[in-house]
């Protein structure tokens, strides 16, 4: 991740000016400008890290915001603690160095995305190892994919959480990749209709798949030449039958299930023999993790 690329930093940015922290009347009042302190991220439960990059990013911008000096400040981890890896309960998770108010005001944003990006990353970690468990009679390894279910604006940081916890990303916008859904199938005339299209009409390299939804819907896939089949809210049993036909009418084409997936039934799909496994909950459902930032005055 780029913390630094102009998309993330006007993210950051818009961040602060809504929490209005560089305007942290509390602070201003009751704490000396000039004091220095040490603060200490903590996670209050098990989870998989993922945002440590955010704290330098907002301490950053922060003092380009703030009408008084921040002066300078330091953010370290231990070397074996880094986005992706999974830390203990009350482990410390990264020590920052700064002035206080600069801390005290940027904790809560930098806590919340911290959170909401670890809890990705731990769900998609809990998905990843369910799929892994499970014995392909093909012997691929199933992977898991993230959506476009993300909260608008974050969703490059929705995705970047996803890849720390083992995920891969599926396409980040409407212009990567090119996929025929139902709305698109039933508005365009059909399958054989929109898939001669998408065909006909997609530059080099890039690969046309197809949301079916039934064995017909299937089967006119296979019949059009789709280069990567998407199984939408089929039963594991059904997936299983779909994926031998495809394997054997299309066997280049890639395989990919969807729809009602959970942590109890992924290594069931898993287990059909798919290429992916798409979940819309990492990013739309993934519950926050529990962190805490913990400051002390620095001694004299």
């Amino acid at each position: 991740m780029d913390w630094k690329s102009r998309r993330i930093t006007a993210l950051l940015e818009a961040a602060l000016i809504e929490d209005k922290a560089a305007q942290d009347i509390t602070t201003a009042l009751t704490i000396d400008p000039n004091m220095r302190a040490t603060a200490t991220i903590v996670a209050k439960q098990s989870c998989v890290v993922a945002g440590i990059g955010c704290i330098s990013a907002f301490l950053g911008i922060y003092g380009k915001l703030s009408t008084k000096p921040a002066g300078r400040f330091e953010v370290v981890s231990h070397p074996e603690i880094f986005d992706g890896v999974r830390v203990k309960k009350g482990q410390a998770i990264a020590v920052i160095r700064a002035n206080a108010a600069s801390i005290l005001s940027t904790e809560r944003v930098i806590l919340n995305l911290m959170q909401r990006m670890s809890g990705i990353a731990t769900l998609t970690n809990e998905y990843v190892a369910e799929a892994a468990k499970a014995k392909s009679p093909s012997r691929i390894q199933t992977k898991i994919l993230d959506t476009r279910k993300t909260i608008p604006g974050l969703r490059a940081l929705d995705k970047y959480a996803v890849s720390c916890g083992g995920g891969t990303n599926h396409r980040l916008d409407l212009q990567d990749g090119i996929l025929i859904k139902n709305n698109h199938i039933t508005l365009g005339g059909g399958i054989p209709a929109v898939l001669a299209r998408a065909l006909a009409g997609r530059k080099p390299g890039q690969v046309v798949q197809v949301e079916v939804r039934t064995p017909a819907e299937l089967d006119q896939a296979i019949a059009g030449g789709a280069e990567s089949i998407l199984l939408d809210n089929m039963t594991p049993k059904e997936v299983k039958k779909a994926v031998k036909q495809v394997r054997k009418e299309l066997p280049k084409a890639t395989i990919e299930a969807s729809g009602s997936v959970t942590l109890k039934t992924v290594r069931d799909y898993a287990k059909t023999g798919v290429d992916f496994i798409s979940v819309g909950a990492l990013t739309h459902s993934a519950t926050a993790v529990d962190l805490s930032m913990k400051i002390t005055a620095n001694l004299l």
